[in-house]
């Protein structure tokens, strides 16, 4: 959801009220609010690119790339955003933006992904057609026909929509041990998850799509779950830091499956 803006009536309400009216109440409180349209990420990425193509790397550019990193654009997604409009806009320019996107994810250096309390697992490579990005399984036991699963993603890494069908039973619980992710059920609103969060999927549910750094996953009946045809995926980022003791980088599925 869009921020209230409040940085025209702050900096500019007493000398150019209108302005600041049409900046808070209307490009940001009307334009940036329809995100039934256009969402907040793909509208982050379309004024970053608008602006770098200008040459604008000023504060403004600054604050529009700092509002793209909370909108879910990775450190890998904006270094080829950029990459990409080097092109259009001019490598000078190009070279001025990355300058500055270093700065703003600094604290997402690139890790090489590791499985954690359970380990890696090997590339996922079975069900990478349900996957836009890299993600590895590692299953942890399947008696009694309970199959669970550490599944480990890389960053950038998401899954695309999919039904948990069972003739009975079935459905699916996620447990995300560790990182920063979101999940989404057809219909409703994405949630974040962080080491702790359980989320209990039923069977035979709307569409859905989750991605998290490391997530348990304990499939509810005996028949597990059968993915549906891809069709739209949740975008998310993977953050350092949030890890609980002992944990490292991967995961129970470092994403989710």
């Amino acid at each position: 959801m869009a921020v209230k803006q409040t940085a025209g009536r702050d900096r500019l309400g007493a000398f150019a009220p209108k302005f600041a009216q049409l900046n808070d109440d209307v490009l940001f409180g009307e334009v940036w609010s329809r995100e039934d349209k256009l969402s907040l990420r793909d509208r982050s990425l379309v004024t970053v690119v608008s602006l770098l193509s200008q040459g604008l790397v000023d504060s403004s550019f600054q604050f529009h790339l700092m509002s793209a990193k909370k909108n879910g654009i990775t450190r890998s997604e904006i270094a080829e955003i950029i990459t990409h409009a080097a092109f259009y806009a001019g490598w000078p320019k190009a070279w001025a933006a990355f300058r500055m996107a270093k700065e703003v994810w600094a604290d997402e250096e690139a890790q090489e992904p590791e499985g954690g309390l359970f380990g890696l697992g090997a590339p996922n490579d079975a069900y990478a057609a349900y996957f836009v990005g890299q993600s590895y399984l590692k299953p942890l036991g399947g008696e009694n026909g309970v199959f669970a699963a550490n599944v480990t993603f890389e960053p950038g890494c998401r899954n695309n929509w999919h039904i948990h069908h069972a003739a009975k039973g079935g459905g699916q619980i996620l447990l995300c041990t560790a990182g920063r992710g979101w999940y989404q059920e057809w219909g409703k609103p994405a949630q974040p998850l962080a080491p702790g969060d359980t989320v209990v999927i039923p069977p035979r549910g709307q569409a859905l799509a989750r991605r998290s750094q490391r997530q348990l996953v304990l499939p509810r009946g005996p028949r597990g779950a059968r993915r549906g045809h891809p069709q739209r995926v949740v975008r998310a980022r993977l953050r350092r830091g949030i890890r609980p003791p002992g944990l490292r980088g991967g995961a129970l599925r470092r994403g989710a499956m």
